[in-house]
């Protein structure tokens, strides 16, 4: 127990001074502000709900890789993070796609602690365990890019342009949502995998000692 309030302290502390880091200086200063909002209310949602909703040290880990991702976007903007650049003229891929990379995490990382909390919460069990997490990334891309386009009219010109970090491509919304949700089916696939083969090996183990 003692252990894994270290660990969680630890991923708090580890998110807290990449936060601090990315707040100085930042490429665009609205666009950081802007794009720091849910990721802070979501850290705040965790640490109010842990009592109702104790979630695994691996969800918790896997829910701050994929906020520092983001945080390190919105440092840069994700149009000139500094990794996509590099990956871009390395793979020739014609624009930089550090934003895919955080869509396809956002997926691939917190489908997991989704499919936990309906575990958990809606005491959801066989298909619908895997089924919803995935449902639950399509929708909350959706949302979000809709949350997108509220705030890029919104704003001035550049800013919307820049937070919405289309480099000219004008199916960008819809990758995006696309890479999330692939994300997040590879994940529950992934999870279904390692279950099924934890099953057999226990069910092979139980056979043994009836055997002996």
């Amino acid at each position: 127990m003692d252990r894994n309030k270290s660990l969680l302290w630890g991923l708090l502390a580890w998110y807290l001074v990449l936060s601090a880091w990315t707040a100085y200086g930042p490429v665009d200063r609205e666009f950081w502000a802007i794009a720091s909002i849910l990721p802070a209310c979501l850290v705040v949602g965790l640490i109010t709900m842990r009592r109702w909703l104790p979630l695994s040290p691996l969800s918790y880990a896997l829910i701050t890789l994929f906020l520092s991702l983001h945080t390190i976007g919105v440092h840069y903007t994700y149009a000139q993070v500094p990794v996509g650049a590099w990956m871009d003229q390395a793979l020739h891929l014609g624009r930089n796609h550090f934003d895919r990379v955080v869509h396809f995490s956002f997926g691939f990382l917190l489908a997991y602690p989704m499919e936990e909390a309906f575990r958990l919460l809606a005491h959801a069990r066989g298909w619908v365990l895997y089924y919803l997490p995935v449902m639950t990334v399509l929708g909350l891309s959706g949302l979000w890019e809709i949350i997108e386009s509220w705030v890029a009219g919104a704003v001035h010109p550049e800013l919307g342009i820049t937070y919405l970090g289309s480099q000219g491509d004008i199916w960008d919304a819809q990758k995006d949502m696309a890479a999330a949700l692939y994300g997040a089916m590879f994940s529950v696939t992934l999870l279904a995998i390692v279950r099924a083969l934890r099953g057999a090996e226990s069910a092979l183990e139980a056979e043994a000692v009836v055997s002996e």
